[in-house]
């Protein structure tokens, strides 16, 4: 019994009240091929035959799956109804569609949430062939709503993981500083860092390639690349964005040091100055994350903190959800850009968990740039960890 899968299943049915949908409809098949990214919140297993997993707003939880995996859903200790079948799903998911008798079903299609547009439009055809000529072929709208409410609004026991796996990354972050010096590679560091994951018996939050992603110098190409055979050297910024995944869910936490030359007991002005812009920014959007504002809104604040210091406009969003993925959830702090929808406009809500992360550019020395995790509480953002205020001076 995963105790966290009927919070989550409690959490969807108050969210379906809430916005006044009568009946939300998962359904999946083959799930190991491409599942839908809503599953691990309220199944935790793959599916393999088509599958139907039915909550209402009445709070009836109701799975429909292939007779070989009516014992894992009844394991779940999630679903109180579970249906099997051998040859044919259509006759029960339509018996209980008429028996729930639902104004609208919502399903999981998105064009700007990517986490709530897991249902294939395959699948999708086969649905709307199962209801043809049905009362119910009419009532499909999106679930966008739901999982984005269930995905962003972390519980406590959410957060808990979250704040474990911060914990193990602060700590591969404190070896590995301690690790580095002068002379080693990108491909060292990042050595070093994966062979820290496996003592710590966690995963990697994104891609094992590209995490850690580790930036030395100038010359280090930015963004999501792997790391390079690049050597550290004094004078250098070392920039290190990194993560784990820890039972199930991630961080995502960025931080850098200057390596001094001989003799050198602090970074030069332009380092020092860059680094102390960026922990302005962040500490500025932080102070202004609360419920009600918009995360375009909070992004603009910290853009405005990097601007009017003279850099450049920073190329990305101030930050994202974190949780099960390290890029989770619905909405976005960033700008009106074409790219991002309309997900800047999404409201910040109480248990929401961000990263915050403007970065810029430093000529001759590098990247600088901080990431840190908080949540957002109905007072205001809370700092999941202690926020880098210092540079680390290596």
């Amino acid at each position: 019994m995963d105790h966290l899968i009927i919070e989550k299943i409690d959490q969807a049915i108050g969210i379906l009240n809430e916005k006044d949908i009568d009946l939300w409809l998962t359904f999946v098949r083959e799930t190991t091929a491409g599942g839908d990214p809503v599953l691990p919140l309220i199944f935790g297993h793959d599916l393999t035959w088509q599958s139907a997993l039915i909550l209402s707003r009445t709070g009836e939880r109701i799975a429909i799956v292939g007779r070989f995996e009516a014992e894992t859903a009844q394991r779940t200790g999630a679903y109180t109804t579970i249906h099997s079948y051998d040859q044919a799903i259509r006759p029960v998911l339509l018996e209980t569609i008429d028996r729930l008798a639902p104004r609208q079903i919502a399903i999981n299609y998105s064009s700007g949430d990517v986490l709530a547009d897991g249902l294939s439009h395959g699948m999708f055809q086969v649905l709307a062939g199962y209801l043809e000529g049905t009362p119910h072929a009419s009532k499909l709208i999106s679930a966008e709503g739901v999982v984005g409410a269930l995905r962003g609004r972390k519980t406590s026991s959410e957060i808990q993981r979250i704040k474990a796996a911060i914990g193990v990354t602060n700590e591969i972050f404190q070896n590995t500083f301690e690790y580095a010096k002068p002379g080693l590679s990108e491909d060292d560091i990042s050595r070093f860092m994966h062979a820290e994951m496996k003592r710590f018996d966690v995963e990697p939050a994104w891609e094992l390639e590209l995490c850690p992603i580790v930036n030395t110098g100038p010359e280090s190409p930015i963004g999501h690349v792997g790391p390079s055979n690049l050597t550290i050297k004094p004078g250098h910024i070392l920039h290190i964005d990194f993560g784990v995944r820890k039972d199930g869910y991630c961080s995502d936490i960025q931080r850098l040091a200057y390596f001094r030359f001989s003799g050198e007991k602090s970074p030069p002005a332009a380092v020092q100055r860059g680094f102390d812009t960026i922990v302005q920014a962040i500490q500025t959007a932080v102070e202004a994350m609360k419920p009600g504002i918009r995360g375009v809104e909070v992004d603009a604040i910290a853009r405005q903190v990097i601007t009017d210091a003279g850099y450049d406009e920073f190329k990305h969003a101030t930050g994202h959800h974190l949780g099960r993925l390290a890029h989770d959830g619905a909405g976005v702090i960033g700008p009106l850009w074409e790219r991002y929808g309309d997900t800047p406009n999404y409201f910040l809500e109480a248990g929401h968990v961000y990263t915050v992360e403007p970065s810029l550019f430093v000529e001759r020395y590098g990247i600088v740039g901080i990431e840190e995790d908080v949540t957002v509480t109905p007072d205001g953002a809370v700092y999941l960890s202690d926020p880098q205020t210092e540079i680390y001076l290596l």
